[in-house]
């Protein structure tokens, strides 16, 4: 149960934030953390990175997941990393750097929903809330 736990947290690292700084990284992971601690989301992470997946609807909360590709890591060493991160998150050995957003979005796009939360950081390409 706990391997499928950090192989979802690790895939949303992964095609969320392969390319960006450790900090984006991590940040990333918190959300999910995050999120899985929220009343509002389910208590899994893994079915908080598959929520909103209604098959023909896609809308998912994490665009990688709907977006007909394949899930499987093709860059090995981004995989470790992203496998890394995920583990050192669940496990407490990095502190959340998103002051407990639940929210991120890339900076080359505007969200609806980003003026409904409140700005708490931004790491790399992504901006946070909560």
């Amino acid at each position: 149960m706990i391997e499928m736990f950090l192989t979802c947290l690790a895939l949303n690292v992964y095609y969320e934030a392969r390319s960006e700084p450790m900090d984006g990284q991590y940040a990333v992971a918190h959300v999910v953390l995050n999120r899985v601690a929220d009343d509002a989301f389910p208590d899994d992470a893994c079915k908080v990175v598959k929520q909103g997946y209604h098959k023909g609807k896609h809308r998912c909360q994490f665009s990688w997941y709907c977006d007909g590709k394949s899930d499987n890591p093709k860059d090995k060493m981004s995989w470790i990393v992203a496998q890394v991160v995920a583990y050192n998150t669940l496990y407490g050995y990095h502190k959340d750097n998103t002051h407990g957003a639940t929210h991120y979005h890339a900076t080359y796009v505007s969200p609806w929903w980003r003026k409904h939360y409140d700005k708490t950081v931004a790491h790399g390409s992504h901006i946070f809330y909560k």
